[in-house]
């Protein structure tokens, strides 16, 4: 019997990673009146709350996408900005015990429309809501006709509320605001100065609400971040420096560590800074400076391809310090190359060279700094100086990294301490966890290597679910030992939501924000080379 089943040509399903460049396309086919997301701020849309993101796929290619977060009454309800709402564009305000579901994006590809795209996605939304027992969902829709309107003398429009009430008696058509009302949202004022960079509709946006009708909404709210477990065990070396005699020995000590760790069931290791200036001691003379970079340059290859191979071998996730290596525009960078147990390699630079750095190696900094993702979540690497600048860390919290691991190394007291109250602070202002792993011991006849001082360390946030001091685990100082503990991510995903003190939901982003030079790598928020921007068709596009 022949089988006349036909494969469904529509998905609508949940947003993954893997979309991301997809949905950076598709936003680039939708708008061109509006800046682009970067490919970071669509991961954090993802990563700060995935069962808000949609996706939908029509004949194998995506062509819609919707991101939302959980917030306050009392956030959703006020006037504020699009910018200020979502976090500057990465939904970093997610709250996860929030009694109403924001929507701050809605894209659809304009040769689908007809296809009621964006109302499976509304449908989507509508589920969670119901499926959570949220109050409603909220957004702010945006009213492209509204310039337009200001300029005509039949059914002129002065402001955004005769535009509005025109447009509820019928005198005027707004293809966006007629479709979310058509599925159910009711408007209840005008957000003024929403997205500035909106000139269709100068700005403004209408609040637009829709009530779940199967929650009393007279009754207090009783969303509440359940005390779950998301167990994760880290393990932070702190090596000695040793002489050794070639690479492979300098190599059987690095396994030595990442076995012990994978006996332990660690999911991560990480390894000091610079922690490969040893194999300079197999050098047959002292090196100068220049001599030294080009000797470290070519164990660049080997080093990836073993640590690699570590981590698939011993299923361990491998931060690997980091080494000095001169890229392909002959400039010297100082780069940690994160080795994960599925078989992928990532390299994040250091952004921020030391005065010691760019005297003695000529290390020049680099231009991006992204969350990495891993089957324990995202991630974050800040090498040493790295650490000291709080930007850096803000904006891989932003994309999601619970995590951060600081490879440094310090030949001081005074250095160490730098990084460890700056590591302190990072882990206190983000309600995240931060991972030092330092050198310790001396190198004759190795340039910055005379002496070293560490005391590794596993820092969280300082609240109830944490430990008393804020610190989880730390070595000794000056020994080499491996220090391991259990971090719990749900901690920080209740700490986040209804601890005492809420350093991420708080900030002022009416007063501040952190914006990328858009002449490099990594451009300024919602503008930039790698990025697309949200679609301006009916279905309501950013903000609904």
């Amino acid at each position: 019997m022949t089988d006349t089943r036909a494969k469904a040509r529509l998905e609508v399903r949940q947003a993954k990673l893997s979309d991301v460049r997809a949905i950076a396309d598709l936003v680039r086919r939708a708008y061109d009146d509006l800046p682009a997301y970067t490919h970071g701020e669509i991961r954090g849309q993802i990563n700060n709350y995935p069962d808000g993101c949609f996706v939908a796929k029509l004949d194998g290619k995506l062509v819609g996408y919707c991101a939302s977060m959980r917030l306050s009454e009392r956030v959703a309800f006020s006037d504020h900005s699009w910018d200020e709402v979502t976090g500057n564009g990465f939904g970093s305000r997610h709250n996860a015990k929030g009694d109403w579901l924001y929507g701050y994006e809605m894209c659809v590809d304009p040769k689908t429309r007809g296809t009621r795209i964006g109302r499976r996605l509304y449908e989507e939304r509508r589920a969670l809501a119901e499926r959570l027992d949220l109050t409603g969902i909220v957004f702010g829709g945006r009213m492209p006709g509204f310039a337009r309107a200001t300029r005509r003398k039949r059914n002129r429009a002065d402001t955004p509320q005769d535009y509005l009430e025109m447009l509820l008696e019928g005198k005027i058509h707004d293809p966006v605001l007629r479709f979310q009302l058509a599925n159910g949202f009711e408007p209840q004022g005008i957000l003024e100065g929403y997205l500035p960079e909106d000139k269709a509709s100068k700005a403004n946006a209408v609040r637009m609400v829709w009530r779940n009708p199967y929650v009393d909404s007279d009754a207090p709210p009783k969303h509440r971040v359940p005390r779950d477990v998301e167990s994760v065990r880290i393990a932070t070396c702190q090596l000695q420096a040793r002489a050794v005699s070639d690479f492979d020995e300098f190599m059987r000590q690095v396994e030595y560590f990442v076995d012990v760790a994978a006996d332990y069931e660690a999911d991560f290791i990480v390894f000091p800074e610079l922690f490969t200036l040893m194999l300079l001691s197999a050098e047959e003379k002292e090196l100068n400076p220049a001599e030294a970079i080009e000797a470290l340059s070519r164990y660049t290859p080997r080093l990836r391809t073993q640590l690699s191979e570590f981590a698939l071998n011993y299923n361990i996730n491998i931060i690997g310090g980091s080494h000095p290596t001169r890229m392909d525009d002959g400039d010297i960078h100082n780069v940690a190359y994160v080795c994960l147990r599925d078989g992928s390699v990532h390299a994040q630079e250091k952004i921020h060279p030391t005065p010691n750095e760019a005297y003695w190696w000529n290390i020049k900094g680099g231009d991006t700094i992204d969350a990495i993702q891993t089957d324990c979540g995202p991630i974050g690497v800040l090498i040493c100086y790295d650490s000291e600048f709080p930007e850096l860390a803000r904006r891989l919290v932003d994309e999601g990294a619970r995590i951060i691991f600081v490879p440094f190394c310090t030949d001081s007291r005074q250095g160490y301490m730098r990084v460890r109250y700056c590591a302190q602070a990072r882990a206190i202002e983000n309600q995240c966890y931060v991972v030092m792993s330092g050198n310790v011991g001396n190198l004759p006849n190795v340039a910055n290597m005379d002496i070293q001082y560490a005391q590794s360390c596993i820092l969280t946030p300082c609240d109830f679910p944490f430990a008393r001091d804020g610190i989880a685990a730390e070595a000794s100082e000056n020994v080499e030992t491996l220090t391991i503990s259990d971090v719990n991510l749900a901690d920080l995903s209740w700490a986040r939501a209804e601890g005492t003190v809420q350093n991420l939901a708080d900030r002022r982003f009416d007063l501040y924000r952190i914006e990328w030079d858009k002449r490099v790598g990594q451009v300024s928020p919602r503008i930039g080379e790698d990025s697309e921007a949200p679609s301006a068709g009916p279905h309501g596009g950013r903000g609904g």
